[in-house]
């Protein structure tokens, strides 16, 4: 590929990954207007359990879904040394981990002070699942990739199943988000109400950020 079609490459990947930012800062953005206004606000250890509840959308969008896209981008998109792009790739997702389990964890915080049954949904399953296999990738990623007991031959094998795997449980978290906020509006029954706008917004900020990140890490393939 000539320096031409290189130049036009990453202008494009670094075009779609300032977009890729700025749609995740829209989505937090949106859904910390979501829960502070409608919602009464966001207090994991008050005694009101809507608002231990509104932990869990805040932390499944802004600590997974959006740390999750970064630590993709942060491999692919920035100029750094390959050891630097790898421990900023594996400390982005190990918060998009630990933010997860306290967003899981308000969940069924909210479900015993309601005693209402957990994972009855089709979100709380791929929910579950999501974080399941995103904390088995992240061991496999970090046995593989970055501990010295594995060789050279074996990286090569599994870079592609490991590259994979990753896009794959970006847009798992994107889908439990998204059925997430759809139970909430079909539980609340809100009508053509402002909050019912602002919910949909912030679901097609998520998907679009979720786009944005796999075009950029693809553009940068070509860079």
């Amino acid at each position: 590929m000539d320096s031409f079609e290189r130049g036009r490459y990453r202008r494009a990947a670094s075009g779609i990954t300032a977009l890729a930012h700025l749609l995740g800062v829209l989505a937090i953005l949106l859904v910390l207007v979501w829960l502070l206004h409608f919602r009464e606000g966001i207090y994991y250890d008050s005694g009101n359990p809507d608002r231990v509840f509104n932990v869990h959308p805040f932390l499944m969008v802004f600590g997974f879904v959006f740390f999750a896209g970064e630590a993709i981008m942060a491999y692919k998109t920035v100029s750094a040394d390959r050891k630097v792009q790898k421990f900023m790739h594996m400390v982005l997702h190990f918060i998009a981990i630990v933010l997860g389990i306290v967003g899981l964890c308000a969940a069924f915080k909210y479900h015993n002070m309601l005693s209402v049954k957990h994972m009855t949904s089709l979100h709380s399953w791929i929910g579950m699942g999501t974080i399941c296999f995103y904390i088995l990738q992240w061991l496999f990623g970090f046995s593989v990739f970055w501990l010295p007991s594995a060789t050279n031959s074996t990286r090569i094998r599994a870079l592609p199943w490991h590259i994979c795997g990753g896009r794959a449980l970006l847009y798992m978290a994107i889908v439990s988000a998204l059925t997430g906020l759809m139970r909430k509006e079909s539980l609340q029954q809100l009508g053509w109400s402002g909050e019912l706008r602002l919910i949909n917004f912030t679901g097609l900020a998520i998907l679009l950020f979720g786009i944005a990140v796999d075009f950029s890490i693809s553009l940068a393939h070509y860079v």
